[in-house]
């Protein structure tokens, strides 16, 4: 029989406002995944507007990635000096900044631009959002919360689809006609100003930090905010000064903290640009971001391509809701493991049946078996991965460090999957041109190398308070 402890009650009569707090964060995962997976809708109409071919189009997708990077590099260093709400706040505006350029830029290289910045919101969002999350969470339910910052992305990502699709459908199944006097692939870009106006809005509804307030000496306020996440039945003496000594343990993290091991860096670190580069490598930004164009590019039109791309966003948020109901039941190595092998399994389908392509650019087709295998293939792939690495890495990475680099190796670790992003982002157009199937051979087996990886280098997290991560 399972017995609940005093402070896991406390915890859960106080659920619902840990669950405001830690959706409102979270809404910073939802236009990461809305900037993100927009351009998917608009690529098309951007070549034929701007007359450019595969390498503009990898340039303009991909280079908002390393804006990301950067964005996530800084984000360590901007919530230890400014605080975690006051980050939630310059992000917003610069996605509402990038939203608005990105849908009248004179030229390809101006779009690029507006991208890198509408990147950086993203790089600082997604640092910024498991990060506080982690912090203000009760043990007892951190796993769960923590998975809003995925079903955010999801969500995201899946409303940006459904925009697209409906915009492309008024506008007569074109993207480059017109709606209200403007091009509809314009309209999908600027259309994220609006979700990033209510980020900002519920970022100023939300409170600091306890562990920053604690670390600006703002003790009074950190109980009031330690009363409001986890219960009057919770000692809160005991949990500032745990929470003190963690800090005063430590100095303000730097990069220089991350150096140690035999490699450079400390193992953990190691483990946790690891999980990043492999969450990447399995190719699952290809979907969202060139699923239009990968579908146009096997016989599908582009109306039909776009319906395509909204109902694996729509896997994808059943997958990720799977991962929330069983991230903190089963834990995450298992999670993992399970994703890794049904990846690996679709991915090699997809391979299979894409080697069966025939037909020049443009006029390329699928034979009916093959072109139904690789769409069940990218649906399955698409769960697989929603239900285990979407969610377990995130999870994981606002979770695994020790409190004294906690900041600044998850910024890292986020900066490493965004280069990893950019690099499948910024090859997938050629590597498509040259060989669709080894593309996704390629992405398969990371998909198996990440099994090992799981197996023998990830410590499960489950349960345990972040003050134990040592």
């Amino acid at each position: 029989m399972t017995t609940t402890t005093p402070a896991e009650s406390a915890a859960g009569a106080h659920l619902g406002h840990v669950v405001f707090i830690s959706a409102a964060a979270a809404m910073g995962g939802f236009l990461f995944g809305y900037d993100s997976a927009v351009i998917n809708g608009a690529v098309t109409g951007i070549q034929r507007h701007f007359h450019v071919g595969s390498a503009e189009t990898a340039f303009v997708v991909a280079i908002a990635l390393l804006g990301s990077a950067a964005g996530a590099v800084a984000a360590g260093w901007l919530a230890d000096r400014l605080g975690r709400v006051r980050t939630m706040l310059l992000a917003a505006v610069l996605f509402a900044i990038s939203g608005v350029g990105s849908m009248f830029p004179p030229s390809v290289q101006v779009l690029g631009f507006w991208r890198v910045l509408g990147g950086i919101a993203i790089g600082i969002a997604s640092v910024i959002a498991p990060t506080y999350i982690a912090e203000v969470s009760p043990p007892a339910y951190r796993g769960r919360l923590a998975s809003f910052q995925q079903m955010a992305i999801v969500l995201g990502i899946t409303v940006s689809q459904l925009a697209n699709y409906a915009l492309n459908q008024a506008a007569g199944g074109e993207s480059t006609n017109h709606l209200a006097g403007i091009d509809a692939w314009r309209w999908m870009l600027g259309v994220e100003a609006v979700p990033a106006v209510i980020y900002g809005l519920m970022a100023l509804a939300i409170p600091e930090s306890p562990r920053f307030l604690i670390a600006a000496g703002r003790e009074e306020r950190a109980r009031a905010v330690l009363t409001e996440v986890e219960g009057t039945g919770v000692d809160l003496d005991a949990r500032v000064a745990e929470i003190r000594a963690v800090l005063h343990s430590a100095h303000k993290p730097q990069l220089g903290d991350l150096r140690g091991g035999r490699f450079g860096l400390l193992p953990i670190v190691w483990i946790g640009i690891g999980a990043s580069v492999f969450q990447q490598f399995v190719g699952i930004n290809v979907i969202f971001y060139y699923s239009s164009l990968l579908w146009q590019s096997v016989g599908i039109n582009e109306s039909n391509s776009l319906l395509i791309s909204l109902s694996t966003s729509i896997i994808n948020v059943i997958g990720t809701v799977v991962a929330m109901l069983l991230v903190d039941r089963i834990g995450r190595k298992p999670l993992a493991l399970a994703g890794s092998t049904g990846m690996a399994l679709a991915l090699g389908a997809a391979a299979w049946a894409f080697s069966y392509r025939h037909g020049a650019d443009g006029h390329a087709t699928l034979p009916s078996l093959q072109g139904t295998v690789a769409l069940v293939a990218a649906h399955v792939f698409v769960f697989c991965f929603a239900f285990s690495w979407g969610v377990v890495v995130w999870v994981l990475l606002g979770e695994m460090f020790p409190n004294r680099i906690r900041a600044v190796a998850l910024s890292v670790a986020a900066s490493a999957q965004w280069i990893a992003n950019w690099a499948v982002t910024v090859s997938f157009p050629s590597l498509s041109n040259w060989d669709l199937s080894a593309a996704y051979v390629i992405y398969a087996c990371f998909a198996l190398l990440s099994i090992p990886f799981v197996a023998f280098c990830i410590r499960e997290t489950r349960g345990r308070a972040l003050e134990e991560m040592g």
